[in-house]
This record gives C-alpha cells, structure tokens and sequence, in this order.
C-alpha cells in the first residue's frame, strides 16, 4: 500500500518534542501538502523532516531547504517521475546529465542506498591517498527538477504498473526507469566485518579511519583493487602485506614477467608479498585481525597478525531486481544497442549491463568507470528520446608509485601476448591478441594513446607479432 504524503495520520509513534508537540488538528494538516508545507518552512521544518525522512521520503525536506517543487502533488499518494534512476553512482549522475542533453523540464528522481550524492570512485584507491580533498569526488545531481532520494534501497519493480517500491515502503512511479544497480564485492565465508570490502566512500574514510589506529595492514587479493591499495597504503607509511592465489601482481592481465616484475617492485617498496597463497579464516585476537594462510604446498600454513583487513576480490552485478521483475539477464542486465532491457521503457548502464560491442563483437560487461560515465550519459540521451546505439570502447587505467597505465579493449593474459618495450617493465606497450587480430592494448607509462589503440583494436586487419613492433605510439 501507498504511503500517505509526509507522514502517516494514524501514525501515534511520531513525536517532536516538547517544543512543538503536535496534536490531532496538526497530524490533520497531512490531508492537505500546501498547508504542510508552509507550517514546515514557518518553524517545524527540522522536526518535519525527521518525521519525513523516516515515514516517507524526505522531500518536503528538499523543498524547504532548496524551494524546489515537491514531486508529490497534494492529490497524489507515491512521488512520480518523468525519469525515474535506481542506483545513485557515476552512471547515474551521467545518465541525469545525458537526460538534460534534450529534455530540460522532465522530472528525475534518483534513488540511492548509499546515503551520499554521486561521487567519482576512482580517487578512493588512487588520488585521496596522495592528499586530493574529499570534496574533490562529489557530482551534484539535485535541483533543476531532479530530486534525490538517499539512503534508500528498492526492494521490487512491477513492469506492469510502472511502479517501484523500496525499502521503507514508499511506491515509484515512473515513464523511463534506469537500472544504473552496479554491483557488489564478493565475499569471503568466514571473517564477517573484520574485513572491509573496499568499494564506496564509506569504505574509504573506514579504512582512513582505520589507518589513525593502526600500522599494518594485510591486503586479500592481488588485482586492480588490491594493487592500487596496497600501493596507496605503502605511500603513507603503513605495513602492507598482500595476499593472492595467482603467481605475481597482476598475473590474470599481465604477462610473467612483468607480473614477476611487480612483484619484486611492491617488495622493494616494503610490501610483503604473499603470492600463491590463500587466506582460510580470519578471527579476532589480541585487538588484532589474525589470518591464517595457506602457502603453497611446499611452505605449509602461517598466520598473519594485522590492525585491519581489506579485500578486493572482485564483483558480481545487482541483477536481483531485474531478475524478479522477469527482465532478461546472462552476466548482467541485457541491453541493446540503445541501451533498452527486454522492457522498452527501461533501461540499463554501467557495471550491471550487459552489451554487445562491436569492436570486438562480443557480449561483455565492463567495470570502469569510463564504461559508467559514457554509457550513463548514452542512457540518458536515450531515455529522453534521441536515437543512440552504443559503441564506445573504454579504457581504464592504473597508478601505483612510481608506474601507471592506461588499457583498453579485451586485456587478459590467457590471449597472445606480445610485448614492445621501449624500456622494460618502464614503458612500452603490451598487445593482446586472438588469431592474429588485436582485441586488447596496454599502455605502459604511455599516454595519450587510447584513441589510436582504439583505432588499431577496431580494425580488420591481421597481425603477427613482429609486425607489432612500433606501431604505438603513433
């Protein structure tokens, strides 16, 4: 059921202290929002939105602090939106953006579970660590018709009805709906919040806070996550140790010797590396995190004693939503080149959909956040009437001390490998290659060079290894 606008009359529970304690003729003044309104911008609106926030959705909040027009009319029960954004991360912020491309009047809202307005996630690992402000990662989305709804986590999706409900009850209604879901880390089975799975703001200033506690620290997982972390961790002065199943850093994109390379690069840096291992348990003991760790086979099993765990593993896309609302799914939500689901008037970007691309031809999900910034903003232009087909392909990129990279397309080393070292493991360019035709370039200490990768990886021809040799840069 519908929730009533602002908080419920029959609701004896909502109480706003002595000051302005409110009585059955005050609840009454629910039945008509104008008169609300103007009691809250008189002086209740900070005990209001208390109420407000908890029992419904906090807008009358927004519009008392920014004027803003409430999206719940006075002859309405649930907000409703012209644009309606499930998840409130880069792709969202993007998509608010592309939306404004073509409709200026058209009303967005944006519900988030995260309690924060969008913000950029590669500084959390990389820029934050080296001294940029935290103010530097927030994207502002509110105002000029758009609302957001925080700290919010839907819960279902009625295709039929247009309609979504979320996590305190409160209904959705919508004409173009984003599923903007991204994903969530994996999990160890064992540990429970001892280890912080590294992924939002909130995770960061955890383990900021973590870090004024303690001094050393151990790292699960040896890949883009994990690398870059244990390299920020190290630039601060901490102990890190790092733990991995693979034979080096960066061994699933890398080729062995530059993964080897890295690896004695993070031990001269004072990291202590334990590859070809895997973390078992975790208990607390002593104030301290304990791991124990399987070596390889030859060295047994040891236990590692740390102020804190951190762990980069991977993800898996939030599907589960579109799943039950009978959306198609295979690693991530179906699209097609427009971007639309299997429901034409819903659609999906970022780190949960699933697309085809065609410089490669293939389906694929990328978790980057050029991928989130470029198809949000494609989604946007989409939703809001435009014809667009989708055929970027993004790059992502890398810091750790002294080393960086750029990379784009299909980079994995399972495919050929062929490496053009100007100097090496210091700058040079890896190709990444299937029967003979380039599906992935790594641009090592090398930069401005992704359009002409692009360009290489786009095109038809056939290359054997030595005919590699110089082509980038150009």
């Amino acid at each position: 059921m519908a929730r009533e606008h602002v908080f419920s009359v029959a609701s004896p529970t909502l109480r706003f202290g002595k000051e302005h304690a409110l009585d059955t003729q005050v609840f009454a003044l629910a039945e008509r929002a104008p008169a609300v309104r103007k009691k809250l911008w008189e002086d209740l609106w900070e005990d209001l939105w208390e109420a407000c926030w908890q029992d419904v959705c906090g807008a009358c909040w927004l519009w008392a602090r920014n004027r803003q027009e409430c999206p719940i009319t006075p002859n309405s029960t649930m907000p409703s939106y012209a644009y309606l954004i499930v998840g409130g991360g880069m792709t969202a912020a993007a998509a608010v953006a592309g939306i404004r491309e073509a409709d200026h009047e058209g009303t967005i809202g944006v519900i988030s579970s995260e309690a924060h307005p969008p913000y950029d996630r590669p500084p959390l690992s990389k820029a934050l660590w080296k001294g940029d402000p935290l103010d530097s990662i927030w994207r502002n989305v509110d105002g000029n018709r758009t609302t957001s709804h925080s700290g919010r986590t839907v819960r279902s999706l009625d295709i039929g009805k247009r309609e979504i409900i979320d996590d305190k009850s409160t209904a959705y209604t919508y004409d173009k709906l984003l599923l903007a879901t991204g994903c969530a880390p994996r999990r160890l089975p064992f540990g429970g919040d001892q280890i912080l799975y590294f992924r939002t703001v909130d995770d960061y200033e955890r383990l900021r806070a973590m870090t004024e506690r303690g001094n050393r620290f151990a790292i699960i997982g040896g890949g883009f996550i994990g690398s870059e972390l244990a390299a920020s961790l190290t630039s601060i002065g901490k102990e890190v140790v790092m733990v991995f199943p693979d034979a080096g850093i960066g061994s699933r994109m890398h080729p062995p010797d530059l993964a080897n390379y890295l690896t004695g690069l993070y031990r001269e840096n004072g990291v202590e590396v334990l590859a070809g291992a895997t973390v078992t348990d975790c208990e607390q003991r002593d104030g301290k995190s304990v791991l124990k760790v399987k070596l390889d086979q030859t060295e047994g099993e040891r236990e590692v004693a740390v102020d804190g765990v951190v762990a980069g593993i991977g993800a898996e896309p939030n599907v589960e939503l579109a799943r039950a609302a009978g959306l198609t799914v295979d690693n991530g939500i179906r699209v097609d080149s427009s971007l639309r689901t299997s429901d034409s008037r819903i659609y999906a970007a970022g780190d949960v959909a699933s697309y085809h691309d065609p410089s490669l031809n293939m389906w694929r999900r990328v978790e980057h956040a050029d991928n989130a910034n470029t198809m949000g903003g494609f989604a946007g232009v989409a939703m809001s009437g435009r014809a667009v087909s989708y055929d970027h392909l993004p790059f992502f990129y890398s810091d750790f001390f002294e080393l960086g990279y750029e990379a784009v397309g299909e980079v994995d080393s399972r495919l050929q490998m062929v490496a053009d070292w100007k100097v090496p493991f210091r700058e040079g360019v890896i190709y990444y290659l299937r029967d003979g035709h380039v599906r992935g370039v790594m641009l090592w200490n090398l930069w401005g060079q992704v359009d002409a990768a692009r360009r290489l990886i786009g095109s038809s021809d056939s290359f054997r290894g030595a005919e590699l040799k110089g082509r980038l840069p150009e």
